[in-house]
């Protein structure tokens, strides 16, 4: 309890004390004491390496080698297994007698509402700025790789999660690095990398999972409710409290909280947004024959190279965590409460994930771009603002909808909120698992996390303190490295139960109920 006090304490230090500093604003106060902590911590995460005359932060070498790798390594899962995923997340082999406390469908909509975000609609505006249309072949290729990271992450999420003496479930990087390689002899190793997760975990949770995502939504909200005439100009905190109530409200619940609203919001924005994307496409029909002759051409040219990986990956999707957060880990947590006593099972489903996310969302965010021209706005000016928060590449794709849809800027609106929200939640209970893990699996423990996550939904819609953002949004690329070293050395086994769950579906001894 003593640790979780401290603990409590430093965060309220680090975070909420900069307010009372009498002598600069709010925002000064903050960047203050951020700033310097920020500076050391983003210097090492991002630190870059030069490839053919290029920068580029050796974070994103690790997250894509490691895609790659298990790409090859378990076959092509990401293709060959894509069916099957269709079929279990159908409940098509779920049994009722199983553990665990959401559905197949459930734990993939409770991550995907962690993933599908603002990166979506001002990640792809900024990658098409950067690097031209090309970039949207090098964003589909690193979704479909990234399809084979979620699969053996969530995997082993639901393979080492622990069931709880309540009926809750705690799963994720935490539990499969200290026990997957304690099995190996490397208790060691595990205990250090999993400790190293769940601190980054918790303080990408609080940043990019939470005030950057009410900061975006409140400003949008500001933006088109009249912007500096708009009753929230000035006043965001009052939108931040409302927001902090109705997320107060869900993640009291737990997962099963969480994905009764997840299950609902995901499929319902992502609707829209598709049907808004393919009313653009439809109404533009004749324009799509060259906006893929674009894409496919511009592909291999350096400049569209370099706005599709590094534009897409580090620039773009930045803002929500690598977009599909492949090899990031946090998908895992949720997973790992699926109903299922079949780990290989809820892999296969997580790695419909990246293809959701980014296949299907951001490339149709891209070709509604590329087809109304938007795409050759100046991607100086579009890069500067989305780093302080995407609001002009937001209003690039809302332009770009505009073209063919004169009042989805409104409905553009509403989904940014809703995807802030779902955003939130999801990662409010990603943080929650890795502070228990942390801390034990107490009352207090789960209710003084909650208590600060609420209160940093206030925080992040009253401020615009830079190094608070990019402090969070490094958080979340610090998970990468212990994660993806783990899931090296788990690969082996991880690769032995697909082997065996696939006869055993082929064979029929896994029961498909239909």
């Amino acid at each position: 309890m003593q640790r979780l006090i401290a603990a409590s304490t430093a965060l309220f230090a680090l975070f909420v004390l900069p307010f009372q500093a009498a002598a600069a604003t709010v925002d000064d106060a903050i960047n203050s004491v951020m700033g310097p902590v920020t500076e050391v911590i983003t210097s090492v995460i991002f630190w870059s390496v030069e490839i053919g005359g290029f920068t580029v932060p050796f974070v994103l070498i690790w997250l894509f080698v490691g895609a790659l790798f298990f790409t090859v390594y378990f076959k092509f899962i990401n293709i060959r297994a894509f069916g099957h995923a269709l079929d279990v997340v159908r409940g098509k082999y779920d049994d009722p007698s199983h553990q665990g406390e959401v559905s197949h469908f459930q734990a993939l909509t409770a991550a995907l509402s962690g993933t599908v975000g603002v990166g979506n609609i001002a990640g792809v505006a900024v990658a098409v700025s950067l690097g031209g249309p090309g970039a949207t072949f090098w964003m589909i290729i690193a979704g479909l790789f990234g399809m084979s990271s979620k699969f053996i992450e969530c995997t082993l999420g639901l393979k080492y999660r622990r069931q709880n003496p309540d009926g809750s479930v705690s799963g994720g990087p935490m539990y499969y690095l200290r026990d997957g390689l304690a099995k190996q002899g490397k208790g060691g190793l595990g205990k250090v990398l999993a400790v190293l997760f769940a601190i980054a975990c918790i303080g990408g949770s609080f940043g990019g999972g939470n005030m950057v995502q009410i900061n975006q939504a409140t400003q949008q909200l500001i933006a088109v409710t009249g912007g500096e005439s708009s009753i929230l100009f000035g006043q965001g905190w009052m939108f931040g409290v409302l927001m902090a109530l109705v997320v107060g409200v869900v993640i009291l619940g737990g997962i099963k909280s969480i994905a009764k609203v997840t299950d609902k919001i995901v499929p319902f924005m992502v609707g829209i947004y598709i049907l808004g994307a393919l009313w653009v496409i439809l109404t533009n029909l004749g324009a799509v024959p060259t906006a893929f002759g674009r894409i496919i051409s511009g592909a291999f040219d350096t400049e569209a190279m370099y706005g599709g990986l590094v534009g897409v990956l580090i620039q773009g999707i930045r803002r929500a965590a690598f977009s599909n957060e492949a090899g990031i880990g946090s998908a895992s947590i949720a997973h790992s409460a699926a109903k299922t006593d079949e780990p290989v099972s809820e892999g296969i489903v997580a790695l419909l994930e990246p293809f959701i996310d980014t296949v299907v969302i951001c490339t149709m965010t891209a070709l509604v771009i590329v087809i109304t021209d938007y795409g050759q706005y100046d991607a100086v000016t579009v890069l500067g603002n989305a780093q302080s928060g995407s609001l002009d590449a937001i209003g690039l794709t809302s332009s770009s909808f505009e073209q063919s849809i004169s009042w989805f800027p409104g409905v553009l609106s509403l989904a940014v909120i809703l995807f802030a929200l779902s955003t939130m939640i999801s990662w409010s209970y990603y943080g929650l698992k890795a502070w228990t893990y942390l801390f034990g699996e107490t009352r207090a423990a789960d209710l003084s996390y909650k208590a600060i996550f609420c209160v940093f939904v206030v925080v992040g819609s009253a401020i615009s303190a830079s190094s608070v953002f990019d402090f969070g949004d490094a958080m979340i690329f610090a998970m990468c490295f212990p994660n993806v070293l783990g899931l090296y050395f788990l690969a082996g086994e991880v690769r032995g139960d697909l082997t065996d769950y696939l006869k055993r579906v082929k064979s029929g001894e896994i029961k498909r109920y239909d």
